[in-house]
């Protein structure tokens, strides 16, 4: 059991812990059967050395790029994606995390190409995408259309070359209850991963409220998840708002497949500058190897904002 886990309250055991367990039961000459459902979810197995590279989601420019605009709302934008990828190479950032909601509504193959292009030429990987869905809604029509919107992002993120998608969850539909939500959004993630490992894209749960606020809820649907080399978590540092973030981001640390950074952090709801050294460390610890991306929702210029905070985390990360 983890130390401080606040998972670890009476009436809680994960899968992971029971098939551990019965494992010992049955080393020990137990008559104890095993029972025959697939494997959780475990954490990332890596060589032990850590190594960070760091990106910039799209989404810290939420306030001047568009949703989903129209071919001609697009052409007139402020920002649009070639933009934003100039941008994280004026940084000389490692990679870029062009952000699904905000390509044209008209996406093509030949426009995800050209981004694809984009980046390459100017030294950039794409580090993942994102997409919003929702898998606790009820079975029915709405259910399927999340699936069929996450199975078409990861058609997009094959053909972009982005590795992984940040998933979230989902949250408790209205006059619904939390266990229906979580057997749905199981199903759902488990459903995907099965398309997602035919294209080759990590599918990352995001810690981002709902029915993953806390530890405890994360780690339930993550047990709950089958044990797919394609699923991981995606870090959040400003998404919990426990009583002690910092603790509780070093639960989900080892499942990370994915990180990303927020300048803030939240402990019980109150905004507090992020302390980047401890969340790097926190990371390190847990043997992270992958990207680091600063995701900026502050109201201060992005432009103007963005690069002393990239400068801050380089120093967390190599100083």
């Amino acid at each position: 059991m983890r130390p401080n886990d606040p998972t670890a309250e009476p009436g809680f055991t994960s899968r992971r812990s029971f098939f551990q367990t019965a494992g010992l039961a049955a080393m020990a000459g137990a008559s104890t059967l095993i029972p025959t459902t697939a494997q959780a979810a475990t954490p990332v197995k890596r060589n032990g050395d850590t190594h960070m590279k760091l990106s910039l989601a799209a989404y810290s420019f939420n306030s001047v790029l568009l949703k989903r605009p129209s071919p001609k709302a697009y052409a007139d934008a402020k920002m649009r994606m070639e933009d934003f990828i100039d941008f994280c190479a004026s940084l000389n950032l490692d990679a870029c995390e062009p952000t699904s909601y905000y390509f044209p509504g008209d996406l093509t193959t030949e426009y995800l190409l050209s981004i694809k292009q984009r980046a390459f030429r100017l030294g950039l990987a794409i580090s993942g995408t994102a997409i919003g869905n929702d898998f606790c809604v009820p079975k029915g029509e709405a259910w399927d259309k999340e699936l069929e919107m996450t199975r078409e992002w990861i058609d997009h993120a094959a053909v972009l070359g982005a590795p992984v998608i940040r998933i979230f969850a989902g949250k408790v539909p209205k006059g619904g209850d939390e266990a229906a939500a979580l057997d749905s959004c199981i199903e759902g993630i488990n459903e995907s991963l099965k398309y997602a490992a035919q294209k080759g894209v990590f599918l990352a749960l995001e810690n981002h409220g709902g029915i993953t606020a806390t530890p405890k809820q994360m780690m339930r649907i993550i047990d709950g998840v089958d044990d797919s080399p394609w699923f991981g978590v995606n870090f959040d540092s400003g998404n919990f708002q426990t009583d002690d973030p910092y603790r509780d981001l070093a639960v989900i640390a080892p499942y990370a497949v994915n990180a990303q950074i927020k300048v803030k952090i939240r402990p019980d709801g109150k905004h507090e500058d992020a302390d980047f050294k401890r969340i790097i460390n926190l990371l390190k610890d847990a043997g992270y190897r992958g990207y680091i991306v600063l995701e900026y929702e502050e109201k201060t210029d992005p432009f103007t904002a963005i690069p002393p905070y990239i400068d801050q985390i380089r120093e967390a990360i190599h100083g």
